[in-house]
């Protein structure tokens, strides 16, 4: 199949909404295709977990090499470590890594390869958003505190 063919059939994403298919099922599906336009999201990501260091107090040392330089996602990371809710300011972090993604879709070729690593991007995303629930949160506090619960 071709790329164009692959990115228009694909079902569309949203940020709140859960993953239409699993990272793996889309891996299947595109194949060796995703490789070229993955590429360039090695840089940006790169760039954003750089970010994640500084806004976090680490070390340079803790930072990735990486041949682009973006003041804008630099600063859209570091402003959602003003964010004190710790829950709030991942999905905010999450957002910036989703907006980032849309920088790999060329406005000049948006049924290609760029596309669909915008969407593979994206899918992750939103298959790590849906398995965030409230439920799971505290079956995973739960399990954790049991030995401390055990003993009171």
């Amino acid at each position: 199949m071709t790329i164009d063919y692959i990115v228009s059939s694909l079902p569309p994403l949203a940020f709140d909404a859960p993953a239409p298919m699993t990272p793996a099922t889309f891996e299947e599906l595109a194949g060796d295709s995703i490789r070229a336009g993955l590429s360039a999201w090695a840089d940006i990501e790169a760039q954003l977990r750089n970010a994640l260091v500084e806004g976090r107090g680490g070390a340079d040392r803790f930072k990735r090499p990486a041949t682009g330089c973006s003041v804008y996602w630099r600063n859209r990371v570091l402003e959602c470590f003003a964010e004190k809710d710790v829950a709030r300011r991942d999905e905010l972090l999450d957002r910036v890594w989703w907006d980032a993604a849309g920088e790999l879709t060329k406005p000049a070729d948006p049924l290609g390869a760029g596309a669909l690593a915008t969407y593979a991007v994206r899918l992750r995303i939103a298959a790590k958003r849906t398995e965030i629930s409230k439920d799971a949160g505290n079956a995973a506090f739960d399990r954790l505190t049991a030995t401390t619960k055990e003993a009171i």
